[in-house]
């Protein structure tokens, strides 16, 4: 009896909750730490960038206006389908970053435990950066924190799942959608993260996942009049420097790229990073002739 061929997976782009091929019909060699080939990946290009941004602004009304426990509810949901899909994310990391597989499953552990820390952070973030402000006047002053928007995050390039997740998942957690570009040399953990939204309850468009060039993918992005904001962290200092500048055209925020420890436990930084403040006035009123008011 002969052997079996492998069955070799094909990596898709994930867009709108669907899986389409790069509209170029390009590909690119995505090869492990010792440049041996792993797979075809996805070149994505202006298209596939603008298609995403059309995905994400779709989505954004629906998952902006769920509820914060709902939110965590489907965030928590994706975790329990991580762990079901560990020994494969361990093989993946293992191979992007170079790593021993019980150094590459440590690293899984940490990625799922990081994506239930944000996931429970959905209705809490309000309660911390939000609330009664003292004024002096008769007057109810409350402050709220809501979603930025269409969030543009290019995920860091030397930590293909862990950092990928330390920077997607506090987006999608207060209530933004996302375009994410891979790690440019290590895009693989990425888009198998992407098959995993799509079996889990995150709508359609919620995240998007783009591979390839990330200074070809990123310079639309960062140009594009509906993304309201772009998380540099994958950039380096010369691409960083370019994307800041078109990025001020339309006034997005933008959060630089700096040194970052992924592995430490994370603050809240990225989670307010996207949020605007909503601050509302009310008269308190008044009870009566005495002038006591509620």
């Amino acid at each position: 009896m002969s052997d079996r061929l492998n069955v070799l997976k094909t990596y898709k782009l994930y867009v709108g909750g669907k899986f389409p091929r790069s509209e170029s019909g390009r590909v690119y060699e995505v090869t492990d730490s010792k440049g041996k080939w792993l797979a075809n990946a996805p070149l994505s290009s202006r298209k596939d960038a603008r298609d995403a941004v059309v995905a994400a602004r779709k989505a954004f009304g629906a998952w902006s206006g769920a509820t914060a426990y709902n939110r965590g509810q489907v965030l928590y949901r994706v975790a329990e389908m991580l762990e079901g899909r560990r020994d494969q994310f361990t093989r993946e990391v293992a191979d992007a970053e170079g790593l021993s597989k019980s150094k590459a499953a440590a690293v899984v552990d940490a990625t799922i435990d990081r994506w239930v820390w944000y996931s429970g952070w959905t209705d809490k973030i309000a309660q911390v950066v939000g609330g009664g402000n003292p004024v002096a006047g008769p007057f109810f002053n409350l402050s709220s924190p809501e979603p930025t928007g269409v969030v543009a995050v290019l995920a860091p390039q030397e930590s293909s799942f862990l950092g990928l997740v330390s920077v997607l998942a506090p987006v999608i957690a207060t209530g933004n959608t996302a375009v994410v570009v891979a790690s440019e040399k290590a895009p693989l953990p990425a888009l198998s993260l992407a098959e995993v939204l799509a079996t889990s309850d995150v709508p359609g468009g919620v995240v998007n996942v783009l591979s390839g060039r990330t200074a070809e993918i990123a310079a639309p992005l960062a140009a594009h009049q509906d993304v309201n904001a772009i998380d540099l962290a994958g950039a380096d200092e010369v691409l960083a420097k370019d994307l800041e500048i078109a990025a001020a055209d339309n006034l997005k925020r933008v959060l630089r790229p700096q040194p970052v420890d992924y592995t430490e436990t994370p603050g809240t930084d990225r989670l307010t990073a996207f949020l605007e403040t909503k601050t509302v006035w009310h008269p308190t009123g008044s009870l009566g002739a005495s002038g006591s008011s509620y």
